[in-house]
């Protein structure tokens, strides 16, 4: 298994989590894929593809270099691991990334609507608005390099059109959280528009607050990860 059994220990917890609770969609499935940044290496620890969640193994999780090359691993990587890798060639602040198929996050994939500066606590920890990244096909370089266009608005959480989401964080912790809010916030504006009255968002104020937020927390890991 080599040395790294923490991470492949932490991409399996996470995703048995993550099946357990419902965000890949189905419990009997394989979609979605979870990966974690190995610290000081150019290297990834992810799922890998095709394989249900409790049917992981330790030794199932793959060891993937950043430019999609497995370095350790009885697997194929998940057809997403170039996605995954994009992410962290981009942003040097995010040290997990969790890609699902959660409900509500993927209905305004299926729109093809972002989700706007509706809390605090949301756009705070996720970012002023949550985007969305248009189609391609799964597993495509197509869908990474769309992913890695909008990486540049430092948010934690973004809509894959026509697929799911994809939630980042500095730990796998706040990964999941991000997550975890991404689908709050997209069930409160999906009841909130199906009332049919207007829908209030933050006062600019507080979207340039939540904006200036993630540009600072993403800039200090830039300068410490060029040092």
């Amino acid at each position: 298994m080599g040395s790294y059994e923490e991470y492949r220990t932490e991409v399996l917890e996470t995703s048995l989590w993550l099946s357990d609770h419902g965000y890949f969609g189905s419990l009997r499935g394989t979609g979605g894929n979870v990966s974690v940044r190995i610290d000081g290496r150019d290297l990834m620890a992810v799922t890998p593809s095709s394989v249900k969640y409790h049917e992981l193994a330790l030794d199932d999780i793959c060891i993937v270099d950043l430019t999609g090359a497995v370095v350790e691993g009885v697997r194929a990587p998940s057809v997403e691991a170039g996605m995954h890798a994009a992410i962290y060639r981009e942003r040097p602040d995010v040290k997990a990334v969790v890609h699902t198929h959660q409900i509500y996050g993927s209905v305004f994939g299926v729109l093809n609507q972002p989700i706007p500066a509706l809390l605090d606590e949301i756009s705070f920890t996720l970012g002023e608005a949550i985007e969305v990244v248009p189609y391609a096909l799964s597993g495509s370089p197509e869908l990474a390099a769309n992913v890695a266009s909008k990486l540049k608005n430092n948010a934690n959480a973004y809509i894959i059109q026509n697929h799911g989401i994809i939630a980042l964080g500095k730990n796998m912790d706040k990964a999941l959280l991000a997550a975890e809010l991404l689908e709050k916030v997209a069930q409160i504006y999906y009841l909130a528009l199906s009332t049919g009255r207007p829908v209030t968002i933050l006062p600019d104020q507080i979207q340039e607050m939540a904006r200036s937020i993630r540009e600072y927390e993403v800039g200090e890991a830039r300068k410490k990860a060029m040092t």
